[in-house]
């Protein structure tokens, strides 16, 4: 039986970093694990999405309604998934998800009035795991971050320069709206809602926020004896 485990977060929240040492930990442990990203952005797949992002849509997020741009997202996915992850998955290997359906929830729910976002999150989770078959994850490890946290970092991660942010990132009312989504449908859905800055608010280290999360990894395979 596949196994799928998905961290996700903000932009600048860390889960591209701790979506490795997660699958590079179970494997040092002798537990096959595999780190998988989406989007895809070397594959075809990815071409709506990535106009969508580059701003030939619209230049505001907005510019393309929920619906739309979760479409972009989930056919990548579902490529993605047939074409590179599936036999990993079927043999059993822990599949660790660098973004993933949560994503498309977080992201595009926020596009909606509040009293659309628990027929949105059914619509979306109806369409990527029913109508595509998608493997739904054991568990997801939301990395929290504040908006004003996460743009710095990617600031730093970009040195400055605004060309290289995609409309998402580029609109911080966007990534507050997201992250308060993330809030709600974490709470909603079960996700492992995790902090990545101490009560003071200030960002912990790599390595301290790696340890509390692999403690979630051990709690959710349990039956693995990590």
């Amino acid at each position: 039986m596949g196994r799928l485990l998905v961290i996700d977060g903000l932009d600048g929240s860390g889960k591209g970093t701790h979506s490795k040492l997660v699958a590079a930990k179970l494997n040092e442990l002798g537990i096959p694990a595999e780190r998988i990203s989406f989007p895809d952005y070397d594959s075809p797949s990815s071409a709506l999405l990535q106009m969508y992002l580059h701003g030939e849509f619209g230049t505001h997020a907005d510019d393309v309604n929920a619906y739309a741009a979760s479409v972009f997202f989930a056919a990548d996915r579902f490529a993605g998934f047939r074409t590179k992850y599936q036999k990993l998955y079927d043999d059993g290997v822990i599949l660790v998800a660098d973004r993933y359906t949560t994503s498309n929830i977080v992201h595009q729910m926020s596009k909606l009035p509040k009293d659309e976002w628990d027929g949105f999150i059914e619509w979306l989770s109806d369409f990527e795991y029913g109508k595509l078959e998608l493997p739904r994850p054991d568990a997801v490890i939301y990395l929290d971050m504040k908006p004003e946290i996460s743009q710095a970092l990617i600031e730093r991660r970009y040195r400055g320069d605004l060309s290289k942010k995609d409309i998402h990132e580029l609109d911080v009312s966007y990534l507050q709206k997201s992250r308060d989504c993330a809030l709600y449908v974490g709470e909603q859905l079960g996700w492992r809602m995790t902090p990545m800055y101490d009560e003071a608010g200030v960002p912990r280290s790599k390595q301290e926020n790696f340890e509390i999360i692999f403690e979630q990894v051990k709690e959710i395979y349990g039956d693995l004896d990590l």
